[in-house]
């Protein structure tokens, strides 16, 4: 799978916008602040719904405008889909694949990339939200209608969450709360089903988390990962060393349901849901230490970009539409010039990757290949080269 064409209108910083993309490497080069993040940000958002860089959506719609329009053209073998998102101010977004309406929620069936930028230091040295945010969207990557399950559990937790404080603020006392029963098992059922999906992603992405951390840092480090669930109490974690020791649905669903009941005083009093996989983790372990904390900031680089190879990896073998995009945005600069190379290794062999850059010679020159220069939000220059841009 890759992007043939990207067209933007109203997109951040681009009025308009028109980018013819080749398979292979592509690189972006121009000066911090131009706009090389925001094309590879909008192929993104057609991926996964979401901006690595905000957590809303209005700031992606250029100043002054009501709407933003991101459209591209993919190309898998023979097939090619033109897949269309409009990002809209004062009504809910709309997408389109092929001019037929579609769900935005729908839109990783049709699209897939991984994009690693140096905001995912925070998957190593960021609070729990942030790790479980990249396991959802991988999840939802993986099998698109997790994205309503997630959805589902979403509204459920925020319904049971006003019970819990309405009852507060009436003096309901814990017993006398059976309409919690009916919320309760609803959350149950969808918290159980997200917790599986998120064991099932993490053990398979497990092997190539070690084998990208090898390859990135050229040192063998030992990384472990695992899942820490609220249900099994604040400090117990489960490390996912056996990838044939799945975890069982039935058990997970009574253990939730009972962990609730004996919680439900507590949630009361504070007005809270205070077990389910929105207070889940995923943990990560570099050489028998917990990274959060203990790695160093090279380390922590290299775990983050380890995590998100792992992904494309896992999505490539999940995949019928072929690789993900690949998008390393503004990574290189980060790297010596060894660790630069062993990324190129890394990532030679995917179909279309994409790279940012406000130096071109902070790129190996494989990756150089076919170079798109950018300034002040529009395009200048596009051109295949041997040996790169400077």
């Amino acid at each position: 799978m890759h992007v043939t064409h990207l067209s933007l209108a109203d997109f951040r910083n681009y009025a308009r916008a028109e980018v013819e993309l080749t398979p292979g490497p592509v690189l972006f080069v121009g000066r911090n602040g131009q706009g090389k993040t925001n094309l590879v940000e909008a192929i993104g958002y057609a991926s996964t719904v979401s901006s690595h860089r905000v957590s809303t959506d209005q700031a992606l719609i250029r100043f002054g405008t009501d709407a933003a329009i991101i459209r591209l053209r993919v190309q898998h073998d023979d097939r090619a889909i033109v897949i269309e998102v409009q990002l809209n101010r004062s009504s809910p977004n709309k997408a389109r694949v092929n001019r037929g309406a579609i769900r935005v929620r729908e839109l990783p069936r049709y699209f897939s990339s991984v994009l690693f930028a140096p905001e995912d230091l925070a998957l190593v040295r960021g609070e729990p939200g942030v790790r479980r945010g990249f396991l959802d969207a991988l999840v939802v990557q993986r099998s698109p209608r997790f994205a309503g399950v997630i959805a589902d559990y979403e509204r459920v937790l925020r319904q049971r969450n006003t019970l819990l404080k309405s009852a507060r603020a009436s003096r309901v006392p814990a017993e006398a709360m059976t309409t919690l029963d009916v919320w309760d098992e609803r959350l149950v059922e969808l918290g159980t089903e997200l917790m599986v999906a998120r064991w099932q992603l993490v053990t398979a992405l497990r092997p190539h988390i070690a084998a990208s951390y090898t390859a990135v840092a050229g040192e063998e480090h030992r990384t472990r990962v695992g899942l820490q669930h609220s249900i099994d109490g604040a400090e117990a974690v489960t490390m996912i060393d056996d990838p044939d020791a799945p975890l069982d649905p039935a058990a997970t669903r009574e253990r939730f349901r009972s962990v609730l009941a004996e919680r439900r005083r507590a949630e009361l009093e504070r007005a809270v849901t205070l077990v389910g996989p929105h207070r889940d983790d995923l943990i990560l372990d570099l050489n028998g230490l917990p990274a959060r904390g203990y790695a160093s900031h090279g380390e922590s680089w290299s775990f983050a970009l380890a995590l998100k190879l792992a992904s494309a990896q896992v999505l490539r073998l999940d995949a019928v539409a072929g690789d993900p995009v690949l998008v390393l945005d503004d990574v290189f600069a980060e790297l010596d010039e060894g660790r630069r190379e062993r990324l190129a290794d890394a990532v030679h062999d995917f179909e279309q990757v994409l790279i940012t850059a406000a130096v071109g010679g902070d790129v190996p020159d494989r990756l150089r290949a076919t170079t798109v220069r950018i300034a002040a939000g529009a395009i200048v220059d596009e051109a295949s080269e041997t040996g790169g841009a400077g």
